[in-house]
This record gives C-alpha cells, structure tokens and sequence, in this order.
C-alpha cells in the first residue's frame, strides 16, 4: 500500500496574510492619527475618551479563561466618554481590543487593564 505525506501547506495562508495586512494598517492609522482612547479606570466604571467622534465596539477577553468574555458597543457622537460598567466584570486582567470607525477610517487598538 502506498500513502501520501500529510500535506503540512497552509491552506488559510493568503487569507491570513490579507487579513494581516488590514489589521496592521488599521493599528498604524491609530498611531499616524493619535487616535489612541485615553483609558481610565475607578472603583465603577472604565471610561474611554476618544479624540474624535467614533462607532464601533470593544471586545474585552479574560487571559485566564475565554468564558466571560464580551463585547460592548462604542458609539461617542455626542462626544461624550464611553463609560463601561466593571461591577459585573470579574477581577483581574483583560485584554481590549478596540475597532472602530471615524471620519471614514478605519482603527485598531489593543490595550491590557486589570480590575480590582
């Protein structure tokens, strides 16, 4: 009997490097336009300042365990801060990732915060 060798090519590869390619010049836009939200944290909330008026939404991942994971939607254009409430939230570190949109650009920034 004969057998083939697994075939260890990358099928998702072209995908992959596309989907690269966008995410990194989403990340660079937030650089070259210091789009950066200004991230606070207290006893109650988190609250994100945009620079601009923004749409989009905030996933927040949990390192240790992917089952409180959520997201929230971001949505500023009254210009006001984004407040998300942390009462809910379980203690400890979490991983933001942020996309939105403003001015017809397109962002992408990532940010680690630990709740107490």
């Amino acid at each position: 009997m004969f057998s083939a060798p697994n075939d260890e090519y990358d099928h998702q590869y072209y995908e992959d490097g596309l989907n690269f390619d966008h995410d990194y010049n989403r990340e660079a836009q937030v650089t070259k336009d210091h789009a950066a939200p200004v991230i606070e944290i207290d006893t109650c909330c988190i609250k994100l300042t945009f620079s601009q008026l923004i749409k989009g939404e905030v996933r927040m991942s949990r390192p240790s365990s992917d089952a409180r994971d959520t997201t929230f939607a971001l949505d500023n254009k009254n210009g006001n801060p984004v407040l998300i409430l942390t009462k809910h939230l379980a203690k400890g570190k979490w991983a933001l990732v942020f996309d939105w949109k403003s001015d017809n650009k397109a962002y992408l920034y990532q940010h680690e915060v630990y709740i107490k």
